[in-house]
């Protein structure tokens, strides 16, 4: 397995695009999750994955999208194994495109619908290209467009606090110090911290604990780009110790540290 990553801060809300190109020829990622969209293209092979519970393959000139925060792997299906291109997608990129209204959901996880396959081809080349926030912000809207006629229903406008969820997520952002938990963003809200979580996972599709994980792995891999070791990375980023960090790691990645960020594969482009 021999992914490369590269991060892009296209300066919204804080949250990073990573843009993932892997060949792989061996059993590849265990069962994880992301606490962002997955919008993939299979570019060789077949790509095989359990998803919401059935067996999904995805073939070359077909569309993956994935919801954030739900279980999946990955694998190849033969000896010949396959080959890859995505971008995951930070739910808070998509609501200012939709502005507050309950985030698109495909039942359909693997597509051949043209508007669909269009728009995530353009969004992973703009991504790829790494230079243009207008060009990216304007590839979000197409493909979210598509995602929302391809739901099948209008968007529906929940009542939830916005303001505080917003607040509630630029404190996370700023990666706190360990012991961070409901009782405090309760009182950072101003609300009952359970319809605050419910309001966070309507606005960026995973709850408040899962968010700051995934922001202090983001923090733990710029450290060890910079040369800090595995377990001075770890303590930094606010994980209990080394194997906290990988324990954590694996379940969002499906991989180590250690394989992830071998040096020369992942690189940060700053937008």
């Amino acid at each position: 397995m021999q992914p490369n990553s590269e991060n892009h801060d296209l300066g919204l809300h804080g949250s990073k695009v990573e843009l993932i190109e892997a060949q792989l020829r061996a059993r590849a990622y265990s069962p994880h999750r992301h606490d962002t969209y997955t919008i993939a293209m299979t570019t060789a092979g077949v790509q095989s994955f359990h998803y919401r519970g059935n067996h999904w393959r995805s073939l070359p000139g077909q569309v993956l999208i994935l919801h954030p925060d739900e279980v999946h792997d990955g694998y190849c299906c033969d000896e010949a194994g396959f080959a890859y291109r995505a971008v995951h997608v930070p739910p808070a990129h998509v609501q200012t495109v939709i502005g507050g209204a309950a985030l698109p959901f495909l039942r359909e996880v693997v597509s051949i619908d043209g508007d669909l396959v269009g728009s995530a081809l353009r969004l992973i080349a703009i991504c790829s290209d790494g230079n243009d926030l207008f060009g990216y912000q304007d590839a979000l809207h197409q493909l979210v467009s598509a995602m929302q006629r391809r739901e099948g229903t209008l968007p529906t406008r929940r009542t939830v606090n916005r303001e505080a969820v917003m607040r509630v997520r630029e404190f996370l952002d700023s990666v706190p110090e360990p012991g961070t938990n409901l009782d405090q963003l309760e009182e950072l809200a101003g609300y009952d911290r359970w319809q605050l979580s419910r309001d966070f996972r309507a606005l960026l599709g995973t709850s408040p604990y899962r968010y700051l994980q995934c922001r202090r792995l983001e923090r733990a891999g710029r450290l060890l780009r910079s040369g800090l070791g595995l377990a001075a990375a770890a303590h930094e980023a606010g994980f209990a110790d080394q194997s906290h960090y990988g324990r954590v790691f694996r379940r969002t990645f499906g991989t180590t540290p250690l394989a992830w960020h071998r040096p020369g594969q992942p690189r940060t482009i700053v937008l």
